[in-house]
């Protein structure tokens, strides 16, 4: 059985991901914090579709959280590992910089830069033992031009964004690849609130996109087809920002 992490795959677009990864015959593991009913409709549908997968609760900001979800999933799967990782997790805390809490600062780095750097570091030593390895990071058009309003938004992706390029030199030899894809808009939870009817005359292709669009992509970045892909950060948008 080969495994396959997808953080955050409660919705969105993680379950898009997870169901795209379980059709190319992996057991996806279903990373949630809280919501175990929207992670159980993931493992549903993966399953649904003849699929495998099982759910793994954690929290990705949590250091120890994160050491002892992974550690018992590994006891209790001797010899294999996970040679596919989807660092997906996170959520947003719009506002103007002059008006943001430090919590609000301190909860977004925590969960998308700092949980990239704990998940993936307690992955990577099995992946280099095993000579083999595909990470994919989650980022967004907003850690590549920055938009007002999400400072620490801005901030967290493009720091991913900065690791991933770092960490592809680091793995390469090893035949792991680290990339990221960097969704503009995407129908999910995350931009209901927007007025998709205002924003997308701003879009050349004149729509927002879906879960699903993103989700081939990464199960592309995830396969033996990408090989020879690494330390590359691939623009989902629409043709809104190239």
């Amino acid at each position: 059985m080969k495994y396959a992490l997808i953080t955050g795959a409660s919705r969105g677009i993680g379950r898009a991901t997870a169901i795209s990864i379980a059709k190319m015959g992996y057991c996806v593991l279903i990373n949630y914090q809280t919501n175990q009913e929207a992670a159980l409709e993931t493992l549903r549908q993966v399953e649904e579709l003849g699929g495998t997968g099982e759910l793994l609760p954690f929290d990705v900001s949590n250091e120890n959280e994160v050491d002892e979800a992974l550690m018992q999933w590994e006891e209790q799967h001797q010899g294999s590992y996970i040679e596919i990782l989807v660092n997906n997790a996170g959520f947003r805390r719009d506002s103007l910089m002059i008006f943001m809490k430090n919590e609000d600062w301190n909860q977004i780095i925590n969960t998308h830069l700092n949980g990239f750097f704990y998940v993936t570091r307690r992955l990577l030593k099995s992946m280099l033992t095993k000579r083999y390895g595909r990470i994919i990071n989650v980022v967004s058009l907003s850690g590549l031009k920055g938009l007002p309003g999400q400072t620490n938004y801005s901030a967290a992706k493009a720091g991913v964004i900065g690791a991933t390029k770092a960490l592809a030199q680091e793995v390469a030899a090893r035949k792991i690849t680290v990339n990221a894809v960097a969704p503009g808009f995407i129908q999910t939870d995350m931009t209901a609130e927007l007025d998709e009817n205002q924003l997308k005359g701003m879009i050349p292709m004149g729509r927002f996109g879906k879960a699903e669009e993103v989700a081939e992509t990464i199960a592309f970045l995830a396969s033996d087809k990408a090989s020879y892909i690494t330390g590359e950060v691939i623009s989902i948008n629409g043709g809104l920002y190239t």
